[in-house]
């Protein structure tokens, strides 16, 4: 039984945050740069509009038309600035062409004045134009924002089309596009003299924006229109009717933090029953994996409630949102809080999870940890289910066998308290990594937090000076890098062919809702099946002495414990996952802790071997990676599996099923209760209610 112990306490010097000394970046050079040549452009063409003096008109128009193509190339961020500053790409095309109709107006006679007048009223009306296309581009858009977002579902009753070309729904890049012949046409009659350039270009720009317009006012004939709100409302209700689901997972969250949903997709498609994913924001729709289980997202409140009248039974939640509470709010559902990862850290005894009618945790070691955080969970609603998706992750098969130790650092971010023993990457992440790299028998795989620096710009610094490290030993370490491998490019087309639904670039929402309609019989098999082969051709394909910065989605994180003999984290959920294999595995200490309070604090820091910020025991815990009779923590891990995922037998899968049913009798039981006690008062005998009457399934 674990001690209860005293709230720690971290120096105050070592809470408050230090500046980081951030020095300009290359992209931000480059970025300065060409605001300032775009500037320089526009004086430029306004000195040379007022004096006139053509020559230099036509350099600084040619020299902005091209610095703008250099910012929607290199530097879009700096174009939202420019948006921001109310200095957007339609102001600038406007004032572009308003400076060469000046420079017109000022070049010659004055009798050019009346020549030109018709060009200014071809340009007048062409931007008036642009403004009604405008308009009808966010009427279009209106019409395809629909109040349920789909997938793995046939919506083709929806009325859904193939969504306009995006260069119609964007104005700023559409007035560029439309208006570059009106604007050739001026320097070409400030060049020449001839007004007939200058008419030809603004009847074509004149001729685009009609084409357009109409193109969209097509869309909003009611025959071309997707269906209203209250008939996509009435395709839902319906569908609900149809499918009858049973449990659904909730998850709502920002752009960066699918991950916390896609580690339970397998498990809830394994599951005894109709499982659903209920999403909240329309763009988490295209960043959940691609399950076989159905997606509806329901943004607004009104359209969430709906769910109170379907028979779905049970809600998993693994992360906690600020619109979760939203969801409680449904009585005819019980609700489950599964997490997206267990650690010793304060966040995974939140308060918050006292909402939920159970939670669902690993092993003992949770509810110890429920226990002594004294948050108002009780122990009855405290459920052990093991970690289902660890099935992934291949036991302990003995020391490395090749030339290479494979060590995988994984730490975790710098969290919102400001801890400094949240994560290793500031005070250790360095020293840890270049005593890794000094071992020429290592291989290092380098997997950051996707949430490192999100907070603590120092985090962000050290992440990316522990990437620079890794590729200056890539390129110390002798050895020719392969060409690209065949096998893995076929496993990779393969793979995406399977989880990317065939949407073209500039599909919208109501688009994919149609394209990615209900999933061919056997893909979640095949897709499984792709993804084990994409994995095999991967590491394959890497030399045995590279080390790798593992960023991207594939290959998952349980695919490179696979790989590693040995895990160097923090205080994080990956420890506690990383213990499935029963590999050797370290911690960093940054807290400022002593070693053995460290471990009373810690837990899962139990069985590991505890490394300080300067990383002096590396040598020492590879050796005994590399010796097995040195490991004296073997059978401490085995230990703190057992106590911290809970036992082999029964798997975690079905501990996964068994209370997902319980739960859900339990919901079946409380609707029961509630249409009993609803029911009018009628005369005569009381017959049991039917559970088709309670809108639950036989």
């Amino acid at each position: 039984m674990l001690t209860r112990l005293p709230r720690r306490r971290f120096p105050a010097r070592a809470l408050r945050r230090r500046p980081a000394l951030r020095l300009p970046s290359r992209r931000t050079t480059v970025g300065g740069l060409a605001a300032a040549v775009l500037a320089a452009a526009f004086a430029a063409q306004t000195v040379a509009a007022l004096r006139p003096h053509v020559p230099l008109l036509l350099a600084a128009t040619a020299a902005s038309l091209a610095m703008e193509g250099v910012l929607y190339r290199w530097q879009p961020g700096l174009l939202s600035l420019f948006a921001t500053s109310h200095a957007d790409l339609t102001l600038r095309h406007v004032l572009r062409d308003l400076l060469l109709v000046v420079g017109l107006l000022r070049i010659g006679e004055q009798d050019r004045e009346t020549a030109y007048a018709p060009l200014v009223a071809g340009l007048l009306v062409f931007y008036g134009l642009h403004c009604a296309l405008q308009a009808v581009s966010v009427l279009v858009r209106r019409t395809r924002t629909l109040p349920v977002v789909t997938r793995n579902i046939d919506a083709s009753a929806l009325r859904l089309s193939p969504a306009p070309p995006s260069l119609l729904r964007r104005s700023g890049h559409r007035l560029t596009a439309y208006g570059l012949p009106s604007t050739a046409g001026l320097l070409a009659t400030a060049a020449t003299g001839d007004p007939r350039c200058a008419a030809f270009g603004v009847a074509v720009s004149v001729g685009l924006t009609l084409k357009g317009l109409y193109g969209l006012l097509v869309r909003l004939l009611p025959s071309r229109r997707p269906a209203g709100e209250q008939e996509v409302l009435d395709w839902f209700d319906a569908w609900l009717a149809r499918y009858r689901p049973t449990v659904g997972l909730y998850f709502s969250g920002g752009t960066s933090s699918a991950y916390q949903a896609n580690m339970w997709l397998e498990p809830l498609a394994k599951l005894d029953g109709r499982p659903l994913i209920v999403l909240r924001e329309r763009f988490m729709v295209q960043k959940i994996a691609a399950p076989d289980v159905p997606i509806v997202c329901l943004p607004k409140v009104s359209t969430l409630l709906r769910l109170e009248q379907s028979t779905l039974q049970v809600l998993i939640h693994p992360s906690n949102s600020g619109k979760t509470s939203q969801v409680l709010r449904i009585p005819t559902v019980k609700h489950a809080f599964v997490n997206h990862g267990e650690s010793d850290k304060l966040s995974s005894c939140n308060p918050y999870v006292k909402a939920y009618d159970e939670v669902w945790v690993a092993g003992p070691a949770a509810r110890e940890r429920y226990a002594q955080a004294e948050v108002g969970v009780e122990d009855k609603d405290v459920v052990e289910i093991g970690r289902p998706q660890l099935d992934a992750v291949r036991p302990y098969a003995g020391p490395p066998t090749g030339k290479y130790t494979t060590v995988l650092y994984a730490p975790t971010w710098e969290g919102w308290d400001g801890n400094p023993g949240n994560t290793s990457v500031i005070e250790a992440g360095g020293n840890l990594v270049r005593a890794l790299l000094a071992d020429p028998g290592v291989r290092l795989l380098y997997k950051p937090h996707p949430l490192t620096g999100s907070v603590d710009p120092r985090a962000g610094a050290a992440d990316l000076r522990i990437r620079e490290l890794v590729r200056v030993a890539n390129r110390e370490r002798a050895g020719r890098r392969p060409s690209e491998d065949s096998e893995l490019a076929l496993r990779t087309r393969e793979l995406d062919r399977l989880t990317t639904a065939a949407c073209r670039a500039g599909a919208d929402q109501a688009e994919r809702m149609l394209v990615q309609s209900a999933p061919e019989p056997g893909r979640a098999e095949a897709v499984a099946r792709a993804t084990a082969a994409w994995e095999k051709a991967y590491w394959s394909s890497l030399p045995a002495w590279e080390h790798q910065i593992v960023t991207a989605a594939r290959p998952e994180l349980y695919s490179c414990f696979n790989r590693a003999d040995l895990l160097v984290s923090d205080v994080s959920s990956v420890v506690s996952d990383f213990l499935a294999s029963g590999k050797p595995y370290a911690v960093a200490n940054t807290s400022g802790l002593a070693e053995d309070t460290f471990r009373m604090t810690f837990p899962t820091a139990g069985a590991a071997t505890v490394l300080t910020p300067d990383a002096a025991g590396v040598p020492k815990l590879l050796d005994a990676v590399r010796h097995p009779e040195r490991d004296e923590l073997a059978g401490a891990r085995a230990k703190l599996k057992r106590h911290l995922l809970g036992p082999d037998e029964p798997a975690a899968q079905a501990r996964f099923d068994d209370a997902v049913q319980a739960l859900g009798s339990a919901a079946r039981e409380h609707r029961a209760r509630m249409a009993e006690r609803l029911a009018p008062e009628i005369p005569g005998p009381r017959h049991e209610t039917a559970p088709e009457a309670a809108g639950m399934p036989e």
